[in-house]
């Protein structure tokens, strides 16, 4: 039996990203279901809508949009309603538009369907096509439709158990220039990238990422994609507790 493939993303279910994900997956496999948010969810995080009742709108027989669902809402949807009594072997999440690199992993709700893919029991990854903002905000989607599908090959061939997701980002450099893929930890800020940014219009304001905030690390994903010209893979974990510093503090807290 093939691999049974779930995409997701945060853009949504109309977004070109998608549409390349979806021809990602259809050459690793011929069973591939599509359930995504009716719009966008950028920033979404790994929000999930308690208490709210969502809507699927089928748009035909393995596509399926939440209406005002987020990307994790979607994974849950999919792996315990829409694909019946078989769940998803991979869950593949974007391609998002813009790389998600370093800590933006923590909002990023691409990152996030392939977070919630992997508590699912699948093996999550989540793939952005970078931009180079200093030039222009469009998207050239030439790396991830290049590389795409041999990095999710690779990556599904090496990943192992279910503890883990995986980063992936491709460099805005001409694919024949890209150098191959580089397993990289993310990059950790100085501090947080998101500021108040004010708006033109008075007393309101966004939270945007004005400057990236430094030193960078050359060894993190945002060098090597940025600069070096890597398709940079990282394999983030499920389990977030610092297991030797909790050893190191066992039996030291008390309450006197």
């Amino acid at each position: 039996m093939g691999l049974r493939i779930l995409i997701t993303n945060d853009d949504g279910v109309d977004a070109p990203g998608i549409a390349i994900m979806a021809d990602i997956a259809r050459a690793l496999s011929d069973d591939v279901w599509i359930v995504a948010p009716d719009g966008n969810q950028s920033g979404a995080g790994h929000r999930l809508s308690f208490g709210h009742e969502l809507t699927i709108d089928r748009r035909d027989s393995r596509t399926f949009a939440v209406v005002g669902g987020s990307p994790a809402d979607c994974v849950v949807a999919g792996m315990t309603h829409l694909l019946g009594d078989r769940p998803a072997d991979v869950v593949l999440s974007g391609v998002n538009a813009g790389q998600n690199l370093g800590d933006i992993v923590n909002c990023s709700g691409t990152a996030a369907g392939a977070r919630e893919g992997a508590m699912q029991g699948a093996i999550g990854i989540a793939m952005s096509q970078g931009i180079d903002y200093s030039v222009s905000r469009d998207v050239d989607w030439s790396n991830a439709i290049a590389h795409g599908t041999a990095t999710a090959r690779a990556v599904i061939a090496a990943a192992q158990g279910r503890d883990h997701y995986y980063n992936i980002n491709f460099p805005f450099c001409d694919p024949a220039m890209t150098r191959g893929i580089a397993v990289v930890p993310l990059q950790r800020f100085s501090r947080s990238p998101f500021r108040h940014y004010p708006s033109d219009n008075a007393g309101k304001f966004f939270v945007a990422i004005p400057d990236t905030p430094l030193p960078l690390d050359p060894g993190a994903d945002f060098e090597v994609m940025r600069r070096d010209g890597y398709v940079t893979v990282t394999p983030l974990m499920l389990q977030q507790t610092d297991l030797d510093l909790a050893r190191r503090l066992n039996g030291t807290l008390s309450l006197t």
